[in-house]
């Protein structure tokens, strides 16, 4: 039994010494120099007045006030910012990862949650683009690029490497999706802010997983091999034993 769990130990460290991190690494920084084109790009335009797409964007949102539209978006707006955005939503995932026995996916998760809202902030303040003049919430300065949306793709692309599963990226660009169109509805943003938003919040979660890849998929294996043989083991536990033979 040890020389199993010896040879299984050594079969994902293997398999974690091939883990190419160049992709992701790449991909982030490609992802974040892009939106921070797209933010010259649109200050270039006349001190950073909206495209013929945002002003029709804004058109068709402003088309769909109501008060069904007015719940969902409030609520967007409380769930991707402010306390709950900030602060509930990494430190409560990151405690239940903990929970999880997932200390790297934990820190991993804060980091990215941090760095990306850094990030955010850096190029708010670089740009300082408008906001739209029909905004119906409370927000800060800078328009490009969108804070909420950076959050929810940072969060999607941390989650999906913390649990690699279709079902959790196709939920989490759901999520994205859903969230900038909230902001638009609300009047927060343009929506180019929204897609510089996601192309930050991507490219900083990308970056850090290429630093984190290491740790993280040597916790993944561990993960998955101590549920493994939880499972088992409780599957033994129901295997009802055979009968004794009668005499």
């Amino acid at each position: 039994m040890q020389a199993a769990k010896t040879i299984e130990a050594k079969q994902r460290d293997a398999s974690v010494r091939t883990i190419r991190r160049r992709a992701p690494l790449i991909g982030g920084i490609v992802a974040i120099a892009t939106a921070a084109l797209l933010g010259v790009v649109i200050m270039g335009r006349n001190g950073g007045l909206p495209f013929g797409v945002d002003e029709e964007w804004v058109e068709e949102m402003l088309s769909l006030r109501g008060p069904v539209g007015d719940i969902f978006a409030y609520f967007m707006n409380a769930l991707g910012g402010g306390i709950v955005g900030v602060f509930i939503v990494p430190v409560g995932t990151a405690i239940v990862l903990l929970l999880l026995r997932r200390p790297w996916g934990a820190f991993y998760f804060i980091v990215a949650s941090a760095a990306s809202a850094g990030v955010v902030q850096v190029l708010k303040s670089v740009f300082s683009r408008a906001r739209p003049e029909d905004m119906i919430v409370v927000s800060d300065h800078g328009s490009f690029p969108s804070g909420h949306v950076a959050n929810a793709a940072t969060i999607v692309v941390a989650i999906g490497v913390i649990v690699p599963r279709v079902w959790v990226w196709v939920l989490g660009v759901a999520y994205t999706v859903l969230m900038a169109i909230s902001r638009t509805y609300l009047g927060a943003h343009w929506l180019s802010d929204t897609v510089g938003g996601a192309l930050v919040g991507a490219g900083v979660a990308l970056v850090l997983w290429a630093v984190f890849a290491v740790p993280l998929e040597r916790e993944r294996l561990e993960w998955i091999s101590r549920v493994s043989e939880r499972n088992a083991a409780r599957a033994q536990a129901h295997v009802t034993p055979p009968r004794a033979p009668r005499a």
